[in-house]
């Protein structure tokens, strides 16, 4: 009757007379009759595969698809075809954390090869593999910072990284005893000035920016590596991996640490994950850092083998002892992410970012010469800016969304914060403008 079960009842009395019981029922005696449930589960009856199928084309034309111009850390970029068909073999979706060196060549290598790109977008020495995203990369950064310091807990983060970054460093903060205090921003940016006084009280273990911030606005990190050395801090930047290709890296800046989210190199959007956080820092650091790293080296005729590099045994066996536990999936998300770059190429990669940069700068100069908008803030931007709407925000989100496109995200009373990647058309771009340029219907 259940010819998809696995178990025949043969199988299962089996199994039964080992654990020395008589019945399935019996895996249950001890549990009260006062809470077991007795009625029936709301399910639908048994169907055909064909009725199956029906039953979720039906649910999915319910859903409302889209045009992004939305940010916020998460981007509707490009996703090429082979990426999820190569990811979607058995021997990647089946692997596991490889304990076993000798048999585990295959998930070794392509971890090596993820290390081996991330370094380079960085412009820094050593990559790991990896976080499970760009928040909490950033937050085990932190923890970085505050184990290398000799005789401070104190990290200051800007007010321009993204807030549910913040949250997350400051969850994790709380329960490693690190103390977060916040640099004050000025027109959208880290207030410099503000970062020299709180330097100017000594006692830092390190400093958090974001580039681009939060606010999609590219800053100048000028002078901030030696201020920050100077106090013995660590300099930690976070930034969308993509758009390292075209930006100063990290390592230009003089940061210690950099993290962030690999989202941007074709993951799609998912709901919110899952994604993929890297993080690379300078070879003084390695081993401070959380995670695996993978090495190359030879065996003993000479062949190019991959290993686990500087492992402690608390990462596998001593849990409570271990830096950090980071395992199966986020493998695979790296994986996807450095199929990504292996199919776009450098140039592939490059023109993504600066396509997302010029669509972002295009959809500004209309939105500005409609008279309904002027932007938020004067910096330099990239491929994500805000601008003040002299309406309803709420209203215009609403009518965007029933022309079919998610206009933006709201940061303030009339503020929008709104984005553009390599997906998104002219003709798209000129339709949300007319749009947004429209006046208001009560």
């Amino acid at each position: 009757m259940y010819k998809y079960f696995p178990h025949t009842q043969s199988d299962i009395n089996t199994m039964l007379r080992k654990v020395g019981i008589e019945s399935l029922d019996d895996l249950y005696a001890e549990v009260p009759e006062e809470v077991r449930f007795k009625g029936d589960y709301d399910l639908p009856e048994a169907k055909s595969e064909l009725e199956v199928r029906q039953t979720f084309d039906r649910l999915c034309q319910r859903n409302q698809v889209l045009t992004v111009f939305a940010g916020a850390g998460v981007y509707d970029h490009y996703t090429p075809a082979v990426v999820p068909n190569i990811i979607g073999r058995s021997e990647f979706l089946t692997s596991y954390t490889p304990y076993q060196a000798e048999i585990s060549q295959g998930t070794l290598h392509y971890i090596f090869e993820w290390q081996s790109m991330i370094a380079e977008l960085t412009g820094l020495d050593i990559a790991n593999a990896s976080m499970y995203d760009g928040c909490t990369a950033t937050a085990e950064a932190v923890l970085m910072a505050n184990a290398n310091a000799k005789k401070t807990n104190r990290v200051l983060v800007s007010e321009a990284v993204d807030p549910r970054v913040l949250d997350v460093v400051r969850t994790y903060a709380r329960f490693h005893g690190v103390e977060i205090v916040t640099i004050a921003t000025r027109d959208g940016q880290t207030d410099k000035a503000d970062l020299d006084r709180l330097l100017g009280e000594g006692s830092v273990a390190g400093v958090v920016v974001q580039q681009p911030n939060y606010y999609g606005q590219v800053e100048d990190f000028t002078g901030y590596a030696d201020a920050i050395h100077a106090q013995k801090g660590l300099f930690i930047v976070n930034s969308p991996a993509l758009y390292l290709s075209v930006l100063k890296t990290p390592g230009e800046w003089g940061a210690d640490i950099a993290v962030g989210d690999g989202q941007t190199l074709g993951i799609p959007m998912s709901y919110g994950g899952p994604y993929v956080g890297y993080m690379c820092c300078t070879e003084k650091l390695m081993r401070k850092m959380p995670g695996r790293i993978v090495g190359m080296t030879k065996d003993n005729r000479g062949q190019r083998v991959f290993v686990l590099t500087l492992q402690a045994r608390e990462q596998h066996i001593r849990r409570q002892k271990a830096t950090s536990n980071i395992c199966s999936n986020q493998s695979l998300m790296a994986l996807w992410a450095t199929i990504y770059m292996s199919v776009m190429g450098k140039e592939g990669v490059k023109e993504a970012a600066l396509a997302s940069y010029a669509g972002a700068h295009y959809l500004a100069q209309q939105l500005v010469a409609t008279g309904r908008f002027k932007l938020t803030y004067g910096g330099e931007f990239f491929n994500e800016f805000c601008v003040d709407y002299d309406g309803d925000t709420d209203q215009l989100l609403g009518r965007l969304a029933q022309q079919g496109i998610l206009g933006g995200v709201k940061v303030g009373g009339h503020t929008l914060m709104m984005a553009v990647t390599e997906k998104r058309t002219k003709e798209e771009i000129d339709q949300l403008v007319t749009l947004c340029g429209k006046e208001e219907t009560v």
